[in-house]
């Protein structure tokens, strides 16, 4: 049976051209010529090689393979679906496209194998042929959940200018997050008001270490009814690529959080300029589905000494408020402060309660207290502690 038609069509695809970067694809265009031209040492090769290859990304036919990759695409029809702004030329074009790999995907092998006329020890077999995916399934696909890797995951790292996703991210639940509803509260108003497609606040969380401004953040793609939301945790030493992961996010369909956790800068890091324009909005303004929340241990997220403050420079006293006054451009700053002793006596209670340590208020208390004094700084992470250290001398 002669294939060079087929093969053309696959070789002339448009609009998923970025699966000629693919081994697997390759790999069956090579088979198919090979097996076609009745060329076992070649078909072989290519088989044995397309079969490790499979094996390797965890699919057991190629149908499953070509699903996969044509649903988290992030060619320009699936981002044309998902941002709603398709055009005639590309949709015929993509149609083609499918319509060629839906064909390759259905493809028995079987009668090619066959006239191989292999010996029997060869153990050649194929998968059975199937075409799970349409042009038009596709088109919905994208419609509902977007393209590209933001479809398949719902957490990133930005490291050296580069987006890595986080296949199992750190979400803590709201059963895990202790004491400070209101300000928590204040976080979840502001991102519901983001993926309803409002114009929100950048946020700053600050105030003491250990009260739960990380996990806040974090806990956000664990809400319900969020299925939008991204969140993108930038690596501090990257927020001068900032600009570029801005610009390639807007117009999809997700809503993103760029997450800056820990931030300070000390007084000769000119980085906080990049943040500033991106705060404030430059010629270039931020759009409407992105973000930034970040947490500090610092109100002012500069870090300052005496040093600083003495010196030659004539406008010294303006270079130290122009830095200290980033903060100010977080247009939401929720502090996130010590508990005071009641509010920290409370919290051990509830902590101890839960982990059934047979302890009374009084006992509590004072042991509490004894630690607060050698653990300075109440907030739940001190608690926490706290009860693990009674855990193992107060066994429930």
């Amino acid at each position: 049976m002669e294939h060079d038609a087929f093969l053309c069509r696959l070789g002339s695809l448009s609009v998923f051209h970025e699966l000629y970067d693919e081994p697997i694809f390759r790999l069956t265009l090579a088979l198919i010529k090979a097996l076609d031209q009745k060329e076992p040492p070649a078909a072989l090769t290519a088989w044995g090689e397309l079969l490790s290859r499979l094996d390797e990304t965890g699919f057991d036919s190629l149908g499953a393979w070509l699903i996969d990759r044509l649903r988290y695409s992030d060619a320009p029809w699936p981002r044309s679906v998902a941002e709603g702004r398709q055009t005639p030329f590309l949709e015929d074009r993509a149609r083609r496209d499918v319509e060629a790999l839906a064909a390759l995907a259905g493809l028995d092998l079987h009668p090619l194998l066959d006239t191989l006329e292999l010996p029997a020890q060869a153990g050649l077999s194929a998968w059975k042929p199937s075409a799970p995916f349409s042009f038009e399934n596709l088109r919905e696909h994208y419609r509902v959940h977007g393209c590209g890797s933001f479809a398949r995951h719902r957490a990133f790292l930005w490291e050296e200018g580069r987006l890595l996703p986080v296949k199992d991210p750190d979400v803590p639940s709201q059963t895990q997050l202790i004491g400070y509803r209101r300000q928590r509260s204040q976080v979840e108003e502001n991102t519901r008001a983001l993926l309803a497609g409002k114009r929100v606040n950048n946020v700053l969380l600050f105030g003491d270490s250990g009260t739960g401004k990380s996990a806040t953040v974090k806990s956000l793609l664990g809400l319900p009814d969020t299925e939008d939301l991204r969140l993108i945790e930038i690596e501090k030493g990257s927020i001068a690529h900032l600009p570029r992961l801005i610009r390639s996010l807007g117009g999809r369909r997700q809503k993103f959080i760029l997450f800056i956790d820990d931030l300070a800068f000390d007084q000769d890091d000119m980085t906080y300029s990049v943040l500033k324009t991106i705060l404030e909005g430059g010629l270039e303004p931020r759009p409407a589905n992105v973000a930034v929340y970040a947490t500090s241990n610092r109100r002012n997220l500069v870090r300052q000494t005496f040093s600083s403050r003495a010196g030659d420079e004539v406008d010294r006293e303006e270079t130290i408020q122009e830095k200290t006054a980033l903060a100010d451009r977080f247009g939401l700053r929720i502090p996130y402060l010590g508990l005071a002793m009641a509010e920290y006596l409370e919290l051990v209670e509830h902590l101890a309660a839960q982990a059934g340590l047979p302890l009374s208020q009084e006992a509590l208390a004072a042991l509490a207290t004894r630690w607060d004094a050698r653990h300075p700084g109440r907030s739940p992470r001190t608690a926490q502690q706290l009860i693990a250290d009674l855990a193992g001398t107060y066994p429930a």
